[in-house]
């Protein structure tokens, strides 16, 4: 099988995608300055910040120039670095400000977990990124709902808090430069930058050959978040 790198959809993005132009003093910053001026960035009260004067373009570069340094420390097998910029990137004020956006702009975002607490307010949303703390952070309980299914059942759905799911928004944005950096090339599931798109072209690659294989096996986990006692897989012809 002729594999193909799609590293303009994944990696590389990480680095592609940054704006043609940063700003020359923050690309000289070492992690101590960096982390110094995201203080300076965030020491005004969360509380009286205006959610809607935040230049998000800025908060974007940020977050996008730390994840291709993160990209570049890996394939240079610098792990400490890698740890370093982790946790610069999880501990700046630009990627908790991208977080609590993420959760508040979905479709899950009037959707509360056990405590009943959404953000809804500009006040809200400000105040929340002072509360994207590692230290003390204890995840609370899943709140469970289930929805009806096609066929007639019942799925069980467990809903986070809009903390939790800041905090693994926030967490998610330094490891997916990791993830997409070691991942499979040719894996498509929910991965950045990836649509359907992709996996169809990569498929037109492996199967538009006289030699390419006659059979496709496709495996399918029968509930696979409910019960692991049935597998059934079927084989389908080209």
């Amino acid at each position: 099988m002729t594999l193909r790198e799609s590293g303009q959809t994944s990696v590389w993005s990480f680095i592609t995608r940054i704006p043609a132009q940063p700003i020359e003093e923050a690309k000289q910053m070492t992690a101590k300055t960096a982390a110094q001026a995201e203080m300076v960035a965030g020491a005004a009260s969360h509380d009286t910040m205006d959610w809607h004067a935040i230049d998000w373009r800025r908060v974007h570069q940020t977050v996008r120039r730390l994840q291709a340094r993160i990209v570049k420390a890996i394939q240079e097998g610098r792990w400490g670095k890698v740890r370093a910029l982790q946790h610069l990137l999880t501990h700046s004020f630009s990627a908790k400000t991208l977080a609590v956006r993420r959760v508040t702009e979905n479709q899950g975002k009037r959707t509360p977990g056990v405590d009943r607490v959404i953000w809804e307010t500009p006040a809200q949303k400000a105040t929340a990124i002072g509360t994207l703390r590692q230290r003390g952070y204890r995840p609370q309980p899943l709140r469970r709902v289930y929805i009806a299914k096609s066929n007639g059942k019942l799925r069980g759905l467990g809903i986070p808090t809009m903390r939790d799911r800041a905090m693994q928004a926030l967490y998610l944005l330094s490891l997916n430069p990791l993830a997409e950096t070691l991942a499979d090339p040719n894996s498509y599931g929910f991965r950045t930058h990836r649509a359907p798109a992709d996996a169809i072209e990569q498929c037109f690659i492996v199967l538009a050959k006289k030699a390419s294989p006659q059979w496709l096996l496709e495996g399918d986990i029968r509930a696979c978040l409910d019960s692991t006692t049935e597998y059934p897989c079927r084989q389908l012809t080209r």
